[in-house]
């Protein structure tokens, strides 16, 4: 498999210099303690269960900007079991513990989402689920892209990163385009063919409203039990050869009642189980004393 840094936009590493000016506005006084004797630091993988590693290029890029190098002794990708020596970090003890805070937080976010993403996948395909698990976004200001990759290096699909990625109709739209149809057609007329085109309903008669609009995808929302077997099936069987759509399930999603969500009438399941209020994973950097 390719590096999943491969995905990332030119302009990511700007970030970092906001990340890194956020946390020493000023006066490094604890730095100025320590000074620039070059050292080591070992980046340690905690906690109490087994984890993903992933957030790698920005990890990096944190230290690179700060005139560090870090050689990683595991592939981003890879789980791990703590306590894990996963990289080793060499430079000026001073840059060393400027990285040391914005670095760990970054990677035990990352790393978390990666880790619950890979859960939740693994849980539905042990259930039989043959479909999408896909995230939302429902993402941090100023960190999607990290949250988002963190779901693709867990294995799941990010939804759309943006307004602009897809077009998604929720209920606010409609009421104030007047009617499912209506909001779809006006949609159609500015996205285009190669913009997807989602539509969020509540109802069996709203999912027939946009299938027959010609609507991509279906978001049954919030559906769950009896209700939502009965109204994906039936959709399924009433444009069967008809009409071309993709049945999505979201809202409440979590692992506890995910086996009953988990059915291969609909196509994707998305949640924000996977990046809202996941358990981080526990890292910390330890300098080296010389022998």
């Amino acid at each position: 498999m390719l590096p999943f840094a491969y995905l990332l936009p030119p302009s990511w590493t700007a970030q970092v210099n906001t990340w890194l000016a956020e946390d020493t506005p000023s006066f490094d006084y604890a730095g100025y303690v320590v000074g620039e004797a070059e050292r080591e630091a070992f980046l340690f993988g905690k906690g109490k269960q087994t984890a993903v590693l992933a957030g790698v290029p920005f990890f990096t890029e944190i230290f690179h900007q700060l005139g560090c190098q870090v050689e990683w002794h595991m592939q981003e990708g890879e789980t791990f079991e703590p306590v894990k020596h996963v990289a080793t970090v060499r430079g000026k003890v001073r840059h060393l513990l400027l990285g040391e805070r914005v670095a760990l937080n970054l990677l035990a976010r990352c790393s978390g989402i990666a880790t619950k993403s890979k859960r939740v996948k693994d849980l539905a395909r042990a259930y039989g689920y043959e479909g999408v698990i896909a995230g939302t976004r429902k993402t941090t200001p100023g960190f999607r892209l990290v949250e988002k990759y963190g779901m693709v290096v867990g294995g799941i699909d990010t939804h759309r990163h943006d307004l602009s990625s897809m077009i998604m109709l929720k209920d606010n739209h409609i009421w104030s385009a007047g009617s499912i149809t209506a909001a779809i057609q006006q949609a159609r007329s500015v996205g285009g063919f190669s913009v997807l085109l989602e539509v969020e309903v509540g109802s069996e008669a709203q999912a027939n409203e946009a299938i027959d609009a010609g609507v991509d995808i279906v978001m049954l929302d919030n559906m769950e039990g009896d209700e939502l077997v009965r109204v994906a099936r039936k959709l399924k069987e009433t444009w069967a050869g008809k009409r071309n759509f993709l049945l999505e399930s979201s809202g409440n999603i979590t692992e506890s009642n995910l086996q009953e969500r988990a059915i291969n009438e609909i196509d994707i399941l998305s949640t924000s189980a996977v990046h809202q209020s996941v358990q981080h994973i526990d890292f910390s950097l330890k300098i080296q004393v010389p022998s």
